[in-house]
């Protein structure tokens, strides 16, 4: 095996969502708390959903209303429709992915998470690999989904990824109502959390829940496989104590990093 991990993958902290505070008018996944990160000297993580047309527009909810004075769902318009409705409480807008990297520039890391309802659609994924292969600087693409993260890595020659690290987003279970995978049988469920996807995924990374350190697959990842392991959501020091002592790097929310 000879996993895609290039140094620049965990060099930096890596700011959730850009570096976000909402009583300062910093949206997650807005223009500001990008710029806000790359002023800092991060990486940024953020989120794609896809427009009715197919286009990956950086936004995290399947709908618009926590984040928006809009309501719906996200991929029940077109990405021009999308990108005329503002962030609440901010001058943002949602953005396109590829104006987004125009954004933050080449220099910056950004690890991108596709969204996926679990119905075996790869629209947006195949949408996120293209721009991803177009783009010079250091990106990687990551998912819940383990077929997306399968379907990116059979096709990953034609769709020209060999540059782009590709990982698994994961925990130790699936249990909350509120997940992405939350209409999945037990069954399916339960083999997310072993990890039985692992011949299929063949992850580059791994992003694991920092709430679920130490666990056994990503040990086992990052010593018996020398996968990179990222940990998700770090916001307190305890927290931050924990990253550091069993992964590579911290996504972290807050004000600096942990």
């Amino acid at each position: 095996m000879n996993p895609v991990s290039p140094a620049w993958l965990t060099a930096r902290p890596i700011a959730h969502r850009g570096l976000h505070a909402r009583d300062r008018g910093l949206i997650e996944n807005s223009a500001s708390a990008a710029l806000a990160a790359v002023a800092g000297g991060y990486a940024i993580e953020c989120d794609v959903q896809s427009s009715r047309d197919g286009e990956a527009m950086v936004f995290h909810d399947f709908t618009l209303e926590r984040l928006t004075g809009a309501g719906g769902r996200v991929d029940a318009r077109t990405a021009s429709e999308l990108a005329r409705i503002f962030l609440s409480g901010s001058s943002d807008r949602i953005m396109e992915l590829p104006d987004f990297l125009r954004l933050i520039g080449p220099g910056t890391t950004l690890v991108c998470e596709i969204k996926s309802r679990f119905d075996g659609d790869m629209a947006l994924a195949e949408a996120a690999a293209r721009h991803a292969a177009a783009w010079p600087g250091p990106l990687a693409l990551k998912s819940f989904d383990p077929r997306v993260v399968a379907h990116l890595r059979a096709n990953r020659a034609r769709l020209d990824l060999a540059r782009t690290p590709l990982g698994i987003v994961a925990q130790a279970n699936y249990d909350d109502p509120r997940g992405e995978w939350a209409a999945l049988p037990p069954a399916d469920k339960q083999a997310l959390a072993q990890f039985l996807h692992f011949g299929e995924t063949r992850p580059d990374f791994l992003s694991w829940s920092v709430r679920d350190l130490p666990r056994a697959t990503p040990f086992l990842c990052r010593t018996a496989l020398g996968l990179p392991v990222m940990a998700w959501t770090v916001r307190t020091p305890e927290q931050a104590a924990t990253a550091r002592l069993w992964a590579d790097q911290a996504i972290f929310e807050g004000a600096a990093p942990p």
